[in-house]
């Protein structure tokens, strides 16, 4: 499981659990707050129906029905028929805005028809004697009475019910608020306890591997744990551990290596240098011209090797000066050519090209010290006697420069590490010496001036070693005449 994909479902899960809090968080509230207007309006018909109960009873005692009024009482002071009569429809309008359901409207239905027919009793009795006008009031009062109570004992139960209603949705609010902490909280620790395990202790265990390696424990390797994204990254690293490692090894090696190459011409040197000095024949000239060309020699072999060096240090460092020209291909290679000719190596070397001008945009020097390398090399892996063709064509729009050898060829496997700094073919180790490098040197040069080089080999047949480079546009600088015995030797 990737650490994206442990996030999201984490996220996932305390996202849901919110949700649902926040949902039933509103539907609690909605519930609470409708029987909280319940309650409310119950209390409010129960006051206007005690209100009403209460001034209907004031009306009939001022009706003087009922016998002599004490006006003195708090309740009557101030108080006339009239006005009571006013406060009746203001009390019924009240009652019925808070009506919560058809049975209260029905209810107040009734007391409104009530009250209209006490009224009238009460206007149609007016001039009877008082026995006879309360014969006539008193039962239509009870009827009000009695619609009022009712109504009474109908808000009564509302606002229970209310009551009740509003503690059952306090309670079920306590326990899911307790049962999404308990939910949250069992996530949170489920959540710390996994991030512990999956992601924090393969984080840690990187973080301390890469610690021993760079306190040069560099056998130390991350172990390959925990999500996707970690176990990439420990792949990462040991990948880059192995290849630092290997660096590393090769660089000793390299280190090694070279200290070999440098002391074997310094030691040539040294003995070259002593044979006069220890020697009891005489010093003639032509033992002074053998020293002499030994010495050479080696000292070329130093200076190519220290040449390789600086080259593949300005590579590395991206410092590799170029100074392009547009020059004629045939003419650089005819150069290489006729250089090592003149140093009778013991091979045939050959050069084939065309009639035409092959333009190139590169810089000379360093074009030709691919060659150079190149039909060195060639020279060095073939047999005594044998032939090293180089030739100039064009193809497309590109000009090909190629060395041909019937050496000791190249492996597949050999191939992939070719062009590699440092590294030189198995069966070429005992053939030359040398560092590794002018390969290497001679590619990225090639490179740098947007071409590349190709190989195609066979193993005790010989090797075809091919630089490819972009046909240049513009004129020619002028150069001596050709005779046709250049274009083919």
């Amino acid at each position: 499981m990737s650490l994206r994909a442990w996030l999201a479902a984490t996220l996932g899960g305390l996202a849901l659990v919110t949700l649902l809090a926040a949902g039933a968080l509103i539907a609690l509230t909605n519930a609470q707050h409708h029987s909280a207007n319940t309650l409310g309006d119950s209390v409010e018909g129960l006051h206007g129906a005690e209100e009403l109960e209460i001034d209907l009873l004031i009306h009939f005692r001022l009706s003087g029905v009922a016998g002599p009024v004490d006006m003195t009482s708090e309740l009557i002071r101030g108080r006339t028929l009239e006005s009571i009569e006013a406060s009746f429809p203001r009390l019924l309008a009240g009652l019925d805005a808070t009506a919560s359901g058809a049975r209260e409207q029905n209810l107040i239905r009734e007391v409104d028809q009530n009250f209209s027919d006490y009224l009238a009793v009460q206007r149609d009795a007016a001039r009877l004697p008082m026995r006879q006008r309360a014969e006539k009031v008193v039962p239509v009062l009870d009827a009000a009475l009695d619609s009022l109570e009712r109504l009474v004992q109908l808000n009564v139960n509302e606002a229970r019910t209310a009551r009740e209603a509003s503690a059952d949705i306090n309670r079920l609010a306590n326990t899911i608020g307790l049962v999404l902490c308990g939910l949250m909280l069992m996530g949170l620790a489920a959540g710390t306890l996994l991030l512990q395990r999956i992601a924090i202790q393969p984080l840690r265990d990187i973080s301390q591997s890469m610690r021993r390696f760079g306190n040069g424990r560099k056998r130390t390797r991350a172990p390959v744990s925990g999500p996707t994204e970690l176990r990439e990254m420990a792949r990462t690293f040991n990948e880059m551990a192995n290849s630092l490692t290997h660096q590393q090894e090769q660089q000793l090696a390299f280190l090694a290596g070279v200290a070999h190459e440098l002391r074997n011409p310094l030691s040539a040197l040294k003995i070259s240098t002593a044979l006069p000095e220890r020697s009891q024949a005489p010093l003639t000239p032509e033992r002074t011209r053998r020293v002499l060309s030994m010495v050479g020699r080696q000292v070329e072999r130093l200076d190519r090797m220290v040449g390789d060096l600086l080259d593949a240090t300005r590579i590395e460092a991206g410092k590799l000066d170029l100074r392009p020209e547009v020059r004629d291909a045939r003419e650089l290679a005819r150069g290489v050519v006729e250089l090592y000719r003149a140093s009778d190596s013991g091979h045939v070397l050959q050069l084939q090209t065309p009639e035409v001008p092959m333009p190139v945009r590169v810089d000379p020097d360093r074009l030709e010290q691919v060659l150079a390398n190149l039909v060195s090399n060639a020279l060095k892996y073939s047999p005594s006697g044998s032939r090293v063709d180089v030739g100039v064509r064009r193809e497309g729009d590109e000009v090909l420069m190629s060395v041909k050898d019937q050496g000791i060829g190249i492996t597949e496997d050999e191939k992939r590490m070719l062009f590699a700094p440092f590294q030189r073919a198995g069966n070429a180790r005992g053939r030359a010496p040398g560092v590794g490098l002018g390969l290497s040197v001679a590619r990225r040069i090639v490179e740098a001036h947007g071409g590349h080089i190709d190989v195609d080999s066979q193993p005790g047949i010989g090797s075809t070693f091919t630089v490819r480079l972009a046909c240049a546009s513009g004129a020619l600088p002028e150069t001596h005449a050709e005779s046709p015995s250049d274009h083919l030797h």
